[in-house]
């Protein structure tokens, strides 16, 4: 007989015989169930008195373990003596990989100058919206030395002072920026700190957001280097540093502030593209430079230079003729 979906089947009735057995096997299945959930509950209403029966070592406390200093130089076999530079320390790597090309006492500390403020610009683009308006400080306008002449209490687009900062090397946009974006220098020198060490830059320390201040204040040109090259990653910085002259609209009375860059190289080395100069008395003249030609990047960092501009050309022509 075929069968479909649509076939009435009748179902025969059970022997009476068979109930009992399966009735008997019924209780018993529930009287099993019933044991099991009763020292199921026994066990889980007394938690304290089961963790005196059976001691459970405490719990293992893992600490994620802090991340690896980026590594942004690599040593191999860097040649030394040629091309002579008047440097106290230099260093001349490639842009793109990170490799030493030649050196001179890379890791000796030194002063810095203004090429902290390489630093300085790396957190103000990490930390703070460009389009910000920044209120100058009053401090601002009694920084020493080198100042475009920011007025207390105007309020200035960040990107202005970024621009001062690094084309002009204003001390009081360092100290504007900084104020701004950590609520005080002191503040933004801890941070300046902190992301040394971040990047393993272990012969760097700061006491300054501009470099006016040599005690305490210093690198190496090995670290500076490093920190030159983390810094280039940023499209911003990389056009600031090579301009070489920019004009900027302000409000009245001003109305108009022009920056020329001290870098000399940006007007007379071909493939020039940043990155800062710097000076004081203890730290004599410092150079971090950089340049391009033919898909090659170089940077150069000098410091303490009887003539940076000349140190500095000596050290990328010499890394330009180098086989790749």
């Amino acid at each position: 007989m075929r069968y479909s979906v649509l076939t009435k089947v009748e179902r025969r009735r059970p022997r009476r015989r068979r109930r009992a057995p399966f009735a008997l096997l019924v209780v018993a299945a529930l009287a099993l169930a019933g044991i099991a959930a009763f020292r199921h509950f026994d066990t889980h209403t007394a938690p304290a008195a089961a963790a005196a029966a059976r001691p459970q070592p405490p719990p293992a406390h893992h600490e994620a373990a802090p991340p690896a200093p980026l590594r942004l130089l690599f040593a191999a076999e860097p040649l030394r003596g040629r091309p002579r530079v008047s440097a106290r320390s230099a260093i001349l790597v490639d842009g793109r990989t990170g490799r030493v090309l030649w050196e001179k006492a890379p890791r000796s500390r030194r002063p810095i100058a203004s090429t902290t403020k390489i630093m300085t610009a790396t957190l103000i683009l990490e930390r703070m919206p460009l389009d910000r308006v920044v209120k100058v400080p009053a401090a601002a306008t009694r920084t020493p030395l080198v100042r475009e002449g920011l007025r207390r209490g105007e309020r200035v687009p960040a990107w202005k002072l970024l621009e001062g900062l690094l084309i002009f090397s204003g001390n009081d946009d360092a100290c504007a920026l900084a104020t701004a974006a950590a609520g005080s220098k002191p503040r933004f020198v801890r941070l300046m700190n902190a992301k040394a060490r971040a990047l393993g830059l272990h012969d760097t320390h700061f006491t300054s957001v501009s470099g006016v201040v040599d005690r305490g204040n210093y690198s190496s040109a090995w670290d500076l280097a490093a920190l030159t090259r983390y810094a280039l990653r940023d499209a911003r910085f990389r056009k600031t540093v090579a301009t070489k002259i920019a004009h900027v609209r302000w409000s009245a009375p001003t109305f108009a502030k022009v920056y020329v860059n001290k870098n000399q190289l940006l007007r007379s080395y071909r493939g020039a593209d940043g990155v800062k100069t710097g000076w004081t008395t203890l730290a004599g003249h410092c150079l971090v430079a950089s340049a391009h030609r033919g898909g090659r990047g170089l940077v150069a960092v000098l410091l303490h230079s009887a003539d940076p501009s000349r140190d500095a050309r000596r050290l990328l022509n010499f890394g330009f003729a180098l086989p790749r």
